[in-house]
């Protein structure tokens, strides 16, 4: 069962919080080519091979919605490096709580030290297809390198960091002073 979509998300599935119950339901969802292909762009990809989603939808209180999942993707991203295609497979375990139904934002309990996420619900309904998309950008390598990339000597993060220099900035001009 995947849901009715929004036009707003690349990769929307939404559920509504009516539908879900205090006992546990599983909701599978898979992108399609062209949600894949969006979600590309959107995340500066190469491609998505595939994404997929099971999620675990509960309903503990009258305004509250718990989501456990685990989505699985076949991402290509480009190399920090040499911008060689980057195939990876990833594997995410997440939860998050969606809260607040009826209440402004503002009375809603946020804690930024809390393991799982907690989202603000806004209307009757939860879009399971973006939490799914947000998730995989946290899982996505930040920096990735393909196999054997070296960084040039002057980048080498030992060096003090992409682009910079080991070299001080005015070490030229001490060679002068000196006769």
């Amino acid at each position: 069962m995947s849901g009715r979509r929004s036009r707003d998300n690349e990769f929307s599935r939404l559920v509504s919080i009516e539908t879900i119950g205090p006992k546990a339901q599983i909701r599978k969802i898979e992108a399609g080519e062209e949600e894949r292909r969006r979600l590309s762009e959107r995340f500066g990809l190469v491609a998505i091979h595939g994404l997929s989603a099971t999620l675990e939808l509960s309903r503990p209180a009258g305004d509250m919605v718990r989501a456990k999942g685990h989505l699985v993707a076949d991402v290509v991203q480009s190399c920090v490096v040499t911008l060689a295609p980057v195939p990876a497979h990833i594997e995410a375990d997440f939860a998050c709580t969606f809260a607040g139904g009826g209440r402004p934002e503002a009375e809603v309990e946020f804690d930024p030290l809390a393991e799982e996420d907690v989202e603000a619900l806004t209307g009757e309904d939860i879009d399971i297809g973006e939490t799914v998309a947000q998730q995989l950008a946290i899982a996505l390598d930040p920096y990735p390198r393909a196999p054997g990339a070296a960084w040039p000597d002057h980048a080498r993060p030992e060096a003090g960091g992409a682009g910079e220099s080991r070299e001080k900035p005015f070490g030229g001009l001490e060679k002068l002073r000196k006769p």
